[in-house]
């Protein structure tokens, strides 16, 4: 510990951000990172404790307590306060990597799960990675290493998401000579089109892959594997193949008047919009426009989230959000105590941008559409919503939301954006490899490996998993990394934390 009294010496202090009528100007990062000196005394907060929680990365009530990366937080921490950057750059990127990613979008479970945080403000675990790596940058400490030896094995990564550029970089530096494998005309799956330009700017992205390059990963885009190119030459050029594609079919809202015209999926919007952005700053107008829309996004979520910003970036009238589920207390409830996750009200930047915007939070809880309502041409011109309650299925003992008669409204819009999550793996995609698909449509593995149900076939991230966090799929990326390895060496000595 660099400082032993430094939680009780320093308060929190986080980077600025720009004010929400401020941001929504652009679709540019907003928020301004401390000072090397400032950052070093957030990172002495870190008491080093005894049970550091941050890294365990551990299941508890059927929530994930602390970085399931394993990050080694109190180390790198204790080096940043020393000024020690390159060791602490060192020790980030053992268990991680790409720092330059989670540092922006992770929920940073490593900081709810902090024991500075049991009592009062948690330290910024997540602010003082994103300063480790971008000095890293800066000095030059990041730039490309390339393996000394090559082993002569090939290997084929489908999907150029976090599991997937996990994978490949885990076993580039191993001297494996890989191939990743992109659908889409652009590197980063999930990161480059699921992600919105304010919480991830794509230069980061390409920067990382420029590195990754140079140290011999090969990157093939515009190529959708199973379509574009049979799996059967894949399996014949490369010894082993990792299907990295994430979990790409989005949850629909079955309901009377689905066929609306103004009706999209989330991750349609978020695309076209961020594709449009880097094409010609929007200026091709090849994107769903919010402008001058009454926006309802139905999901809760992350990527509800993500809507509620874009929307009002293009200039959206209105902006409602649906949940499902009832508001999350402000403070923990006394049935989820540290180190638990905690479940209570966030309120991200979309929101807050909604409030500066419109007045009020663009949340309705326990709410669900019933309708979807049209003129006579088709086109989308409001909804009928209905209240939600939470009931024991006599059945099968579990809690659902039912609707409750008598509480229909109706809302006018023009736009509805459905983010209501993700299932599975697309189905060409098991098809033209012949895996085999688990009870949830993701692609079928053993208990805690890797294998699919086709020899040398190997499966990591959302594909395996379901729609998950970043951190988790860069974490399968590397599991699935090592497991290849062994199979291909008969040992291997990656890492995976």
């Amino acid at each position: 510990m660099g400082k032993p009294t430094g939680f009780m010496d320093y308060d929190r202090e986080n980077a600025p951000a720009a004010a929400p009528k401020e941001r929504i100007g652009n679709f540019n990062e907003f928020h301004t990172p401390l000072s090397e000196d400032r950052q070093k005394r957030q990172a002495a907060r870190c008491m080093n404790c005894g049970v550091p929680f941050c890294q365990s990365g551990m299941t508890i009530m059927g929530m994930t307590s602390g970085c399931p990366l394993h990050n080694l937080v109190p180390e790198w921490n204790d080096l940043l306060y020393n000024g020690n950057w390159e060791q602490a750059y060192n020790r980030l990127k053992k268990t991680n990597n790409f720092p330059e990613f989670t540092s922006r979008v992770c929920p940073a479970l490593c900081e709810a799960a902090c024991t500075c945080g049991n009592w009062e403000d948690p330290v910024t675990c997540k602010a003082n990675e994103y300063g480790i790596i971008e000095n890293a940058y800066k000095e030059g400490y990041a730039a490309a290493k390339p393996p000394r030896v090559r082993t002569g094995k090939k290997v084929a990564v489908i999907g150029s998401g976090p599991a997937g550029l996990a994978a490949a970089d885990q076993l580039n530096k191993r001297g494996h000579s890989v191939t990743v494998y992109e659908r889409d005309d652009r590197i980063g799956g999930l990161l480059m089109y699921g992600i919105p330009n304010m919480k991830l700017e794509k230069w980061v992205i390409d920067r990382k892959a420029d590195v990754m390059k140079e140290e011999g990963v090969t990157f093939v885009t515009g190529v959708n594997v199973g379509k574009d190119i049979k799996a059967a030459k894949l399996l014949k050029e490369y010894d082993r193949v990792i299907l990295a594609c994430g979990a790409k079919n989005p949850r629909d809202i079955k309901a009377p008047g689905r066929d609306a015209e103004g009706i999209y999926f989330a991750v349609d919007f978020l695309k076209a919009t961020t594709k449009s952005l880097l094409d010609s700053d929007l200026k091709d107008n090849s994107y769903i426009s919010a402008k001058g829309k009454k926006v309802v996004i139905i999901g809760g979520g992350d990527t509800g989230n993500d809507c509620v910003g874009t929307s009002i970036r293009h200039g959206a009238v209105s902006v409602i959000q649906l949940e499902m589920m009832p508001k999350a207390p402000e403070k923990r409830a006394q049935d989820n105590p540290w180190p638990q996750w905690p479940k209570v009200c966030k309120t991200d930047y979309g929101q807050e941008e909604a409030i500066a915007m419109f007045g009020s939070d663009p949340r309705i809880y326990q709410t669900t559409v019933k309708e979807f309502l049209k003129d006579k041409n088709g086109k989308l011109t409001g909804l009928v919503t209905v209240k939600l309650e939470s009931q024991k299925d006599e059945k099968t003992g579990r809690m659902q939301m039912v609707e409750v008669p008598g509480t229909e409204e109706k809302l006018d819009c023009d736009l509805v954006l459905i983010a209501a999550g993700f299932l599975g793996t697309q189905e060409y995609v098991a098809k033209a490899f012949g895996v085999a698909l688990d009870g949830r449509t993701n692609v079928a593995t053993p208990d805690g490996g890797y294998r699919t149900s086709v020899e040398n076939v190997f499966a990591a991230g959302d594909t395996r998993r379901g729609q998950s966090l970043v951190v988790w799929a860069i974490r399968e990326g590397r599991e699935a990394a090592r497991e290849v390895d062994e199979s291909l060496m008969g040992y291997s000595y990656l890492s995976v934390q």
